[in-house]
């Protein structure tokens, strides 16, 4: 398993009965995981909350607030550079932030730092744009692409907050399949590839995204924007059916044509109340 355990202002405190206790900087949440299937003590800092979301039994939730700011910053210190975001609790538990993803970041820039090389990064499904800023830390120049223009909008603010306000960054809001085939007519090229696609999604004027019918038509299409020295092809998966050895499977097919190695494994967050791993979802990666 790759682990995020290079955080300092991130931490997973407890996990029990279907939630876990997470520490945002100075504040404590309380947030569900479908992971946490155990029902074990809570103790005392269970009870000392910033932020609880509730999940409803119809489906989705709400969030219950105890002295919780809108909106506060935590960093990560990425080796290149460290990364600043902006944090603020929104629809369906989130707060803007997988930090489990840090284990991505960590591998890739410095990927990217010793490439020796100017290096050209197409980020997909981009959020709020994690992947973006450490790529960009790094050294690369960047083109994020998300669907939303609010998820956009806080992935700029992110870049701003970590200094990387002026870096080679391209902002698109656009259909991500729809965006690549585009890039293809137009005979561009990236050193590298990103993708942290939603199981189901739609894009802004309505597409729909099924990851079990669009993942690999997508990959494929990827390919074609790969330049003769691809760097890596990194792929994450927050869906249950999509694992490891799937992801490993499908990098396998599709980058064949290119000399390089493909791993895959599941990516986790340490939980510094016992010393276990929460598991958090999967990567692929394809490296030269």
């Amino acid at each position: 398993m790759w682990i995020a355990n290079g955080w300092k202002d991130y931490e997973v405190l407890d996990t029990s009965s279907g939630d876990k206790l997470e520490r945002w900087g100075a504040y404590i949440l309380r947030r569900p995981d479908p992971q946490v299937i155990w029902n074990t003590p809570m103790d005392a800092r269970w009870r000392k909350l910033n932020g609880h979301y509730h999940r409803s039994a119809k489906g989705g939730g709400s969030w219950e607030f105890f002295d919780l700011p809108e909106q506060w910053t935590i960093s990560y210190p990425l080796a290149v550079h460290p990364l600043t975001f902006n944090l603020k609790p929104f629809s369906f538990k989130h707060t803007g932030l997988f930090p489990e993803q840090a284990a991505n970041w960590d591998w890739f820039s410095e990927k990217i730092r010793n490439a020796n090389r100017p290096i050209r990064v197409l980020n997909l499904f981009a959020y709020t744009g994690g992947a973006t800023i450490a790529a960009a830390a790094a050294g690369a120049s960047v083109t994020h692409v998300d669907a939303s223009k609010g998820m956009v909008s806080w992935a700029k603010e992110n870049a701003i907050s970590s200094g990387l306000g002026e870096a080679p960054i391209r902002w698109i809001v656009d259909d991500c399949v729809k965006f690549v085939e585009r890039e293809i007519r137009r005979g561009k090229q990236y050193d590298a590839i990103i993708m942290d696609p939603p199981s189901y999604g739609r894009g802004p004027k309505g597409e729909i995204w099924k990851i079990e019918e669009k993942i690999h038509p997508l990959v494929s299409l990827c390919t074609q924007l790969l330049s003769d020295e691809p760097l890596f092809f990194l792929i994450n998966s927050y869906t249950t059916g999509l694992q490891p050895a799937v992801l490993a499977y499908l990098l396998s097919l599709e980058l064949s044509k290119w000399d390089g190695h493909v791993t895959a494994d599941e990516i986790g967050l340490p939980v510094t109340g016992n010393g276990l791993v929460l598991p958090c979802g999967a990567s692929g990666r394809w490296e030269r």
